[in-house]
C-alpha cells in the first residue's frame, strides 16, 4: 500500500472515499491477513523442521565424532608403541568398548595388514586381510595412506548382518614418523541411527542419503515411513570419504493447514466489518508489524545458528560450561558438567555444595583457596583437581573460569570444566614407559658390557683376542712412532698331536697352561693375546735393549717345554717364536706384526723350538716371494703356465700308452720355470686350484689337436691337488667338458692322507671316478697312504717315486721293495708306472719285475706341445732300444 498517494485518494473521492477505503483496506488487510497467516504457518512449519533436522544432524554428528575420538586415543598410543603387545591392545581396546559407543570391532593393519583385532570372537576372518589385495576396501585405505589423514566411509553392509560406517586412521611411528599401517573401526550404523534419534515415526518425515565426494551413486542410509514432500529441509554431515545428506519436510507437506485458520477467517471478516475506516491504520500497522516479524526472524536464525555452532563445539570438545552467581551461592551447569559431578538430570538447582562435595578429600582444600582467591581478586581461575564418582571411579578435571559482573553489579564467574583423565593417564604411562626404558638401557649397557668384554677376550683361556689385538695395534698406530714397539709371535710345537691323541679336552688344558705360563713369565705392562688355535702374540712398548726379547723367548720355550700332566699323561709341547722389533718410525704395527710372523715361519722352517728375529736378510727373502707371488698371478691372468709332456710306454712294447702333464712356468724374462721355483708361493697365494685348471684345459685342447693330426694318445695324465678338489663346481665343470672315459687320469699326491680324508674329499674323489676319469696314486712309497686306504681309493694306477727306482740297479733290498709294490698292486688289480726312469736297464729290470708303464729320461724328457707331436711321430725310442740290445749281445 502506498500511504504517499493515500492523502490524493481521499481528496479525489469524495465523501465516499472513506467508505471505499475502508473497504479497500479491510479487504486488503483481510487479504494480507490471510496470507500472512499461511505463510507464518509453513515458516514455522519450516523453522520447526529445520530445529527438529538440525537436532537430529548435531546428535548423530556428536555420536560420529564420539565413537572417532574414543579411537584416536588407541591409536595415539599405538604410534607411541607400534610393537605393543597383543595383550596390551587387548586390554586399552576393551577399556573403549566399556564407554557409551556404537563400536562393532577395530582392527589395526601394520602395512595394509591385519594384524590385530578386537573383539577376536566372530572376527578371526579378518587377522591377515590385505586391504592392497581387498578390492571393497582398497581405494579407502589408499585415500587413508595418500592424504594421510582421518577416513570415514558408508553404510557398508557387513557379511554377518546389519550396516555399518567404517573409521579409518592412519598411523604414524618412528623418529620420522613414518607411515605404518591404519587403523579401521566398524560403528554400527543401526546402533548409531536409533541412538541419535532416527525413528521410523517421527512426527516429520526424514530420510537420509550417502554420496561418494567423487563419482558413485547415493545410496540410502534411512528413512521414515513418510515420504518427503517437495522442497524439503536439507542438511549434510561430511564424514570423509563421502557426504551424508540430511532431507525434512512435515508429514503432511508444507500446505498442510492448521484448525485454526477457519476461526481466524471468520474473526477477521467480523472484524473487518467492525473497523472498516480504520482498517488503513490497521493495514499500516500490519505493514510494520510484519517488518518486526522479519527483523526477529532474522536474530532468531543467526542466534539459532550461533548456538548450534557453539553447542557443536561444546559436544566435539567434551566441554561442560558452567556460572556460580556469589549472591545466590547457586551454580549453572548444562548436561556435560552434570555428567562430570555425577548430578541427576532431574535436580534443578545446583549449589555449591554440589561442586564442593564431589572433590577428591585430597584435592578439596587447594581447590577451594584457588577458587576462592580467583573470586576475591577477580583474576582468572585455572586449576586442575581430582573428582570422585559415586562409583569410585576418579576424573582429573580441568577448569578455566572468569569473574564478571552484571548490569545490577552482581558478582559472578563463569568458566569450562573438561576432563583430562585420558590425558593423565598417558601421561603416567608415558612416564612409566620412560621409567621402563631407562632401566632397560641400564641393563642393555650391562650386557653390552659383558659382550664387549666377551668379544674381546678369548672364552677359552681369558687372554686377549684377534679382535682386541687389533685394536691394541690401531692405538698404537694413532700414538707416538717414535716409543719402542715389539711383537712376538708364538706357535705351539706339538700342539696338533696331543689334539690328535688325546682328544681337544686335553688340547684345551694346554692352552690354559700356556696362558698361565705367560701371565706368569711377561711383565704386566706387555700386552698378550691368543689370535686362533695355538698362536699367541706379545705386545711390548719396553726399550728392547732393557726388555732383552731373545732372552724373554727362550725363558718362554723353556716354560712351555716343561712336562704338563693331562689325564695322567706327561704331556710335552714345544715353542716357536719370531719377534720384530720397530727400528724405523714409518714401520705400521700390521707391518711389524707380518715381520714378527716371518721370523716366526724361518724358525719352524730351521727345526722349531726355537727363537728367530725378523732381519734384513728374511726382509730381502720377503720381498722375493712378495715379488714372485706378484708376477704367479700375473702369469695366471696372461696365460704364461703352460703343459710340458712327458711319454709314458708299455713296459713291453714300448708303446706310447700315455702322457703326463707337467706344468712349467713360461716366464717372460727368465724362461721356462719348474714346479719347484713356483709351486710353494702360489700354494701359499691358494692359486694351486686355478693352476691345475689352467694346466687341465690346456693339456685336453692339446689331446684333441693331436688326435687332429692323426696322433692318438690313449691316456693323458695331471695332477690334481687337494686344493682343487675340494672345489664346490669341479665336478658340474668336469661334466661340462664331456671327457671321454679312460682319456683322462687325475694324479692324487700320496702326501695326501687319505686315511683322515673327509667325507667330503671321498665324496669327490667318488664323483670324479664315475665320470670316467682314472685315479693314479702319485709318489707311492713315500706319503701316508696304508692299505687300508689303498682299498678305500681303489685307483687305477700306483706310480713308483723315483727315488725308489733310481737305485735299483745296485740294490738287491730296493729291488724287493719295488716287487712289493708292483705285487700289491696286481693283488688289487692295480697297475704300476714307474717314473724316473733314466737308463735302458732300469727299464728291463722293472720290466721284468712286472711293472707295467715306464716314464723317464730314458725315453724322454718332459718337452712342449709340438715337440712331442714331433717326437711321438719320429719313434726314435725304438731305435734307440735297438742300439742298445744290439750293444748288449
Amino acid at each position: 500500500m502506498n500511504t504517499r498517494n493515500a492523502p490524493l485518494r481521499f481528496k479525489r473521492l469524495g465523501y465516499f472515499i472513506p467508505a471505499i477505503a475502508a473497504t479497500v483496506a479491510v479487504v486488503i488487510a483481510a487479504f494480507l491477513a490471510d496470507a500472512q497467516k499461511r505463510r507464518l504457518e509453513e515458516e514455522y512449519l519450516r523453522s520447526f523442521t529445520t530445529e527438529q533436522l538440525g537436532l537430529l544432524r548435531s546428535r548423530l554428528q556428536g555420536n560420529i565424532l564420539g565413537n572417532i575420538k574414543l579411537v584416536q586415543g588407541l591409536v595415539a598410543t599405538f604410534e607411541i608403541e607400534p610393537n605393543m603387545a597383543p595383550s596390551r591392545f587387548e586390554d586399552l581396546a576393551s577399556r573403549i568398548f566399556k564407554d557409551d559407543h556404537q563400536l562393532r570391532s577395530l582392527a589395526i593393519a601394520a602395512d595394509f595388514v591385519v594384524s590385530r583385532v578386537y573383539p577376536l570372537h566372530g572376527n578371526e576372518a579378518s587377522l591377515g586381510l590385505d586391504y592392497r589385495k581387498n578390492e571393497h576396501q582398497r581405494a579407502a585405505a589408499m585415500q587413508v595412506k595418500s592424504q594421510d589423514r582421518l577416513i570415514v566411509t558408508g553404510p557398508v553392509d557387513l557379511v554377518q548382518g546389519g550396516r555399518a560406517v567404517i573409521a579409518r586412521y592412519p598411523i604414524h611411528s618412528g623418529p620420522d614418523d613414518s607411515f605404518f599401517g591404519i587403523a579401521s573401526a566398524v560403528i554400527d550404523l543401526d546402533q548409531l541411527l536409533e541412538s541419535s534419534g532416527f525413528q521410523s515415526d517421527l512426527e516429520f518425515a526424514v530420510s537420509v542419503s550417502s554420496r561418494p565426494h567423487v563419482g558413485g551413486e547415493t545410496k540410502p542410509v534411512f528413512k521414515t515411513n513418510a515420504a518427503i514432500d517437495v522442497d524439503p529441509v536439507v542438511m549434510s554431515i561430511d564424514i570423509g570419504h563421502e557426504a551424508w545428506t540430511l532431507s525434512a519436510s512435515p508429514i503432511h507437506g508444507w500446505g498442510q493447514r492448521s484448525d485454526n485458520l477457519s476461526l481466524f477467517r471468520a474473526g477477521l471478516a467480523l472484524l473487518s466489518t467492525i473497523i472498516v475506516l480504520p482498517m488503513f491504520w490497521a493495514g499500516y500497522l500490519m505493514r510494520d508489524r510484519h517488518r518486526h516479524i522479519v527483523i526477529l526472524q532474522d536474530r532468531e536464525d543467526r542466534l539459532e545458528t550461533v548456538s548450534q555452532r557453539l553447542q557443536l563445539a561444546l559436544d566435539a570438545s567434551k566441554v561442560g560450561v558452567w556460572e556460580y552467581d556469589c549472591e545466590t551461592k547457586t551454580l549453572s551447569w548444562d548436561a556435560r558438567m552434570r555428567e562430570l559431578y555425577n548430578v541427576a538430570p532431574e535436580q534443578t538447582i545446583c549449589r555449591y555444595e554440589d561442586w564442593r562435595d564431589a572433590l577428591h578429600p585430597r584435592d578439596l582444600e587447594g581447590a577451594e583457596r584457588v577458587f576462592s582467591k580467583a573470586l576475591e581478586a577477580e583474576e582468572p581461575y585455572i586449576t586442575d583437581f581430582r573428582v570422585l564418582g559415586r562409583d569410585g571411579r576418579i576424573r582429573y578435571i580441568r577448569a578455566h573460569g572468569m569473574t564478571y559482573r552484571t548490569s545490577a553489579g552482581n558478582k559472578r564467574i563463569v568458566g569450562a570444566n573438561w576432563d583430562v583423565t585420558e590425558d593423565v593417564q598417558l601421561q603416567d604411562e608415558l612416564l612409566q614407559s620412560k621409567l621402563t626404558a631407562e632401566a632397560q638401557n641400564r641393563e642393555l649397557e650391562d650386557a653390552r658390557s659383558v659382550v664387549e668384554h666377551n668379544s674381546l677376550h678369548d672364552s677359552l683361556t681369558s687372554l686377549p683376542n684377534r679382535r682386541y689385538l687389533d685394536h691394541q695395534l690401531a692405538l698404537t698406530r694413532s700414538s707416538d712412532y717414535h716409543r719402542p714397539l715389539s711383537l712376538l709371535h708364538i706357535d705351539l710345537d706339538r700342539f696338533k698331536d696331543i689334539n690328535d691323541t688325546l682328544g681337544h679336552a686335553a688340547g684345551d688344558e694346554v692352552l690354559k697352561h700356556v696362558a698361565m705360563v705367560l701371565r706368569t713369565e711377561v711383565p704386566a705392562e706387555d700386552f698378550i693375546a691368543r689370535i686362533g688355535g695355538d698362536e699367541f702374540v706379545l705386545l711390548s712398548r719396553r726399550d728392547p735393549a732393557l726388555a732383552n726379547f731373545p732372552l724373554l723367548s727362550s725363558q718362554l720355550i723353556e716354560a712351555i717345554s716343561r712336562p704338563i700332566a693331562i689325564e695322567g699323561h706327561d704331556c710335552r709341547i714345544g715353542a716357536s717364536v719370531g719377534f720384530a722389533i720397530r727400528h724405523r718410525s714409518d714401520e705400521t704395527p700390521e707391518q711389524l706384526l707380518v715381520n714378527a710372523d716371518i721370523a716366526l715361519y724361518e724358525a719352524k722352517r730351521r727345526g722349531r723350538n726355537r727363537v728367530e728375529a725378523f732381519n734384513g736378510e728374511l726382509r730381502l727373502r720377503t720381498v722375493e716371494v712378495k715379488r714372485l707371488s706378484d708376477e704367479i698371478l700375473r702369469g695366471l691372468e696372461r696365460g704364461e703356465f703352460i703343459p710340458f709332456f712327458q711319454p709314458q710306454f708299455d713296459a713291453e712294447t714300448l708303446e706310447i700308452v700315455g702322457v703326463e702333464a707337467l706344468a712349467r712356468w713360461e716366464h717372460p724374462t727368465r724362461g721356462i720355470l719348474t714346479p719347484d721355483v713356483f709351486l710353494p708361493v702360489a700354494e701359499s697365494l691358494n692359486v694351486v686350484a686355478r693352476l691345475d685348471e689352467a694346466i687341465l684345459q690346456q693339456a685336453l685342447f692339446q689331446a684333441t689337436r693331436w688326435e687332429g693330426q692323426g696322433l692318438d694318445i690313449p691316456c693323458v695324465s695331471v695332477n690334481v691337488s687337494c686344493q682343487r678338489l675340494r672345489e664346490e663346481n669341479l665336478i658340474d665343470k668336469l661334466r661340462a667338458m664331456r671327457i671321454r672315459p679312460g682319456a683322462l687320469t687325475f694324479e692324487l699326491l700320496e702326501s695326501i692322507s687319505f686315511d683322515t680324508a673327509d667325507e667330503g674329499l671321498k665324496q669327490a674323489i667318488d664323483n670324479i671316478k664315475a665320470l670316467g676319469i682314472d685315479i693314479e696314486l702319485d709318489d707311492f712309497g713315500t706319503g701316508h697312504a696304508s692299505i687300508i686306504s689303498l682299498l678305500e681309493l681303489s685307483p687305477k694306477r700306483l706310480k713308483i717315486d723315483r727315488r725308489l727306482v733310481r737305485p735299483l740297479l745296485e740294490s738287491p733290498a730296493q729291488q724287493s721293495l719295488v716287487r712289493s709294490i708292483i705285487d700289491i698292486g696286481k693283488v688289487q688289480g692295480i697297475e704300476t708306472v714307474a717314473e724316473g726312469v733314466e737308463t735302458l736297464a732300469h727299464a728291463e729290470l722293472l720290466r721284468r719285475l712286472g711293472c707295467h708303464v715306464l716314464q723317464g729320461y730314458a725315453f724322454a724328457k718332459p718337452m712342449a706341445a709340438e715337440d712331442f707331436l714331433v717326437f711321438a711321430k719320429a719313434r726314435t725310442w725304438t731305435a734307440e732300444r735297438q742300439r742298445e740290445q744290439r750293444a748288449r749281445t
